[in-house]
C-alpha cells in the first residue's frame, strides 16, 4: 500500500494542523476522521474561524439561550463558547499530545484581537484564557505586534504555551524568537519545567504573494510578471533560515540543556488565493523537518488528493530566495512597506471579524431573551 501525501508530509517532519474548529466538527466526528485519515495532529483557530462557526447553523443556540437566561454579557457568552470548543478539542487531541510529549496535539485560541496593541491587556487575557480552558495542550495565540512581543515573553514566563501569530517580516520574526527565548529564561528563573512549555511562530505565506503580485501587475513588465507567486515561499524559506540560525546559538544551547524545546515555525495562510497557482503550492514547497503547516480543509483535501511530496524543499534554497526578494526591491516593490501593510491589514481583519461576532451574538442573546 502506498502512503498518502499527508503521511509523506508527516514522515518528512511536517506536522499537519487544521486551520478550523467548530462544535459541528467535534460532535459529528469529522475532526476525528481528519485525525484518523489525513494525519491532522493539531488545530488552530482565529476570530474569523469562530465568527464563521458560531453564525452558521444552530449548534450554539442552546448555549446562547442558557447564557441569555443567566443575564450574561455578549463577551461572557463568546468567551464561554470559544473556550468550551477549544477545551473539547484539547481532549480530542490529548492522546496525540501524550504520544508526542506535548509537541503536537495542540489547539490554539487567540486573545481578543482588539488587545493587539495593549501589552498588559494581552497578558491578562492570555492568563484568563489559559485558566478557563485548563488543558495542558492549549496554545494561547498572541499577535506579533511590537506591543505583543513583551506579552509573549511575560506569558511564556508564567509557563503558558504560546502560538505567536501574524508574523510577516523576517526582522519581526527575529524579534519573536528573542521574545520566546527571553520568556523561557524567565520561566526557568520562575521555577517552571521548560520541557512543558511549547511554542510555534505563525509565519503567514499566501497574503505576501497576494499583495506583492498586485504590485507586480501594476508594474506590468515581463520581468515583474516572472516574479509573481514567488515571494511568499521565498519569505517563508528565509524564515526557516533564521530559525536554523537562532536555534543553534550558545544562548539557545543553555536553554536546551535545561529541557527547552525550540519554537517551531508554523506556515499559516497556506490556502492558495490565486487559481493560477497549484493549490498545494504553500505545502509542498515548504517541507522541512520540525515545521507545522496549518491548512484550511480545502488545502488539506487537495494535498491528500494530489500533493506531490518530494522531501525537504527548503534546505539549500536560501540563495535563490534572497534573489527573489532582491529582484523585487530592484523593481521598486518595498519589502518593508508590504510587511507593515500586511500586519495592519491582518489585525484589522481579525478585529472586524470579532466585532461582527459580537454584533451577531448580541442579536442572538436579545432574541433568546425575548423568547424566554
Amino acid at each position: 500500500m502506498t502512503s498518502t501525501p499527508t503521511q509523506q508530509l508527516s514522515d518528512a517532519g511536517v506536522s499537519i494542523w487544521l486551520d478550523d474548529l467548530s462544535r459541528n466538527r467535534l460532535e459529528t466526528g469529522t475532526l476525528q476522521k481528519l485525525i484518523d485519515e489525513k494525519n491532522v495532529v493539531g488545530v488552530t483557530t482565529n476570530p474569523s474561524i469562530f465568527h464563521a462557526a458560531i453564525t452558521a447553523g444552530t449548534d450554539y443556540d442552546a448555549t446562547i439561550a442558557a447564557k441569555a437566561a443567566e443575564g450574561a454579557t455578549v463577551e461572557e457568552t463568546i468567551f464561554e463558547i470559544t473556550t468550551t470548543d477549544v477545551a473539547d478539542a484539547c481532549d480530542l487531541f490529548a492522546p496525540i499530545a501524550k504520544a508526542t510529549n506535548g509537541v503536537d496535539g495542540r489547539v490554539s485560541i487567540e486573545v481578543d484581537p482588539r488587545l493587539a496593541w495593549d501589552t498588559a491587556g494581552t497578558i491578562a487575557e492570555a492568563k484568563h484564557l489559559y485558566a478557563k480552558v485548563n488543558k495542558d495542550n492549549v496554545h494561547i495565540k498572541i499577535p506579533a505586534t511590537l506591543e505583543g512581543l513583551e506579552a509573549i515573553t511575560a506569558t511564556l514566563a508564567e509557563g503558558i504555551s504560546v502560538n505567536v501569530t501574524l508574523i510577516f517580516s523576517l526582522q519581526r520574526y527575529r524579534a519573536v524568537i528573542n521574545a520566546f527565548q527571553s520568556g523561557l529564561e524567565q520561566a526557568k528563573e520562575n521555577g517552571h519545567d521548560l520541557s512543558k512549555i511549547h511554542s510555534v511562530a505563525s509565519f503567514f505565506v499566501s497574503r505576501v504573494d497576494t499583495e506583492i503580485d498586485k504590485r507586480l501587475d501594476a508594474i506590468g513588465t515581463d520581468e515583474a510578471k516572472a516574479l509573481k507567486g514567488k515571494a511568499g515561499v521565498a519569505n517563508a524559506r528565509l524564515a526557516y533560515q533564521v530559525y536554523e540560525e537562532l536555534f543553534s546559538t550558545e544562548r539557545w544551547n543553555v536553554l536546551a540543556e535545561a529541557g527547552a524545546l525550540p519554537q517551531r515555525p508554523l506556515w499559516a495562510s497556506t490556502g492558495v488565493k490565486d487559481p493560477a497557482y497549484p493549490d498545494t503550492l504553500y505545502v509542498t514547497e515548504l517541507v522541512a523537518a520540525g515545521v507545522v503547516n496549518t491548512m484550511p480543509e480545502k488545502t488539506l483535501d487537495a494535498t491528500f488528493d494530489h500533493g506531490v511530496v518530494t522531501g525537504d524543499t527548503i534546505s539549500g534554497t536560501y540563495e535563490e530566495a534572497n534573489g527573489v526578494l532582491d529582484a523585487l526591491e530592484k523593481l521598486g516593490v518595498s519589502y518593508n512597506d508590504v510587511v507593515a501593510l500586511l500586519e495592519s491589514e491582518g489585525l484589522e481583519k481579525f478585529v472586524a471579524s470579532w466585532k461582527e461576532l459580537l454584533a451577531d451574538v448580541e442579536g442572538a442573546l436579545a432574541t433568546a431573551r425575548k423568547a424566554s
